[in-house]
C-alpha cells in the first residue's frame, strides 16, 4: 500500500564533509512539486538535486553532479520507502573530498531514504470515481449509506427532479454500494465510473 508524508520533513547528514540537507513534502500535482523544488532550493548550494514521484509520473534532476549519481537514487529512495505524491529535495554543500560514483549513490540515496523512513506517513487510500443522480426522496437514506461505507462526497448539484452526485469509494466497496444504490431505488439508478 503506497504511502505520502503527512507534512514537510527535514533532515541534514554530513558524509565526508560534505553537507545534505533533505527535504520532503507531500505533493498532488507537478506544479506543486516544482514550486516545492524552486522554494526550497539553495542557489549558494553546490547541487540541489531532487526527485518527485505521483501515481505513474516522476521527475528527477542531478543538478550537475555526474549523471544518475543524485536524481535516480533520490526517486529510488521515494519508491523504495513505498511513498508515492511525494517530492524530495536534496542540498549538498561540497566538503572538499570527492565521494566518487557509487559514494554519491549511497549518500543522495541514503539521505533521502533516512528522511523519508523518520517522516509521519499517511497510507494513500485509491478510490473510484462515480456519479449517479437520484431522486430527493431518495437521497438521505443514500447518503447515510455513503457515510457507512466511508465514500467522500466530492460534490451535488440539485435540480428539479433531484440530486446528482459525484462520489469516490474504494474497490472494496463498490460492489456493496451498487447494491445498496439498486435497492434503494428499485432498479432505477444507474452508477456511473
Amino acid at each position: 500500500m503506497p504511502y505520502t508524508l503527512a507534512n514537510l520533513t527535514e533532515l541534514t547528514e554530513e558524509i565526508k564533509k560534505s553537507r545534505f540537507i533533505v527535504k520532503a513534502a507531500p505533493i498532488t500535482t507537478a506544479d506543486q512539486a516544482m514550486q516545492f523544488i524552486d522554494h526550497v532550493s539553495d542557489p549558494n548550494a553546490t547541487h540541489n538535486c531532487w526527485a518527485w514521484k505521483i501515481g505513474q509520473q516522476y521527475r528527477f534532476n542531478d543538478d550537475g553532479e555526474p549523471t544518475s549519481t543524485a536524481g535516480r537514487p533520490i526517486l529510488s529512495a521515494i519508491e523504495g520507502q513505498d511513498c508515492d505524491q511525494v517530492v524530495v529535495v536534496v542540498i549538498r554543500y561540497f566538503g572538499g573530498i570527492k565521494l566518487g560514483t557509487g559514494g554519491l549513490i549511497r549518500a543522495y540515496g541514503g539521505s533521502a531514504s533516512h528522511c523519508l523512513q523518520q517522516a509521519e506517513l499517511i497510507e494513500l487510500i485509491t478510490r473510484i470515481p462515480l456519479q449517479f443522480h437520484c431522486y430527493y426522496n431518495e437521497w438521505p437514506i443514500i447518503e447515510n449509506r455513503l457515510k457507512e461505507l466511508d465514500a467522500i462526497i466530492e460534490n451535488q448539484e440539485f435540480d428539479a427532479e433531484g440530486v446528482k452526485v459525484d462520489i469516490a469509494i474504494t474497490k472494496d466497496k463498490l460492489q456493496h454500494l451498487q447494491k445498496s444504490i439498486s435497492d434503494i431505488t428499485r432498479g432505477r439508478v444507474v452508477i456511473e465510473l
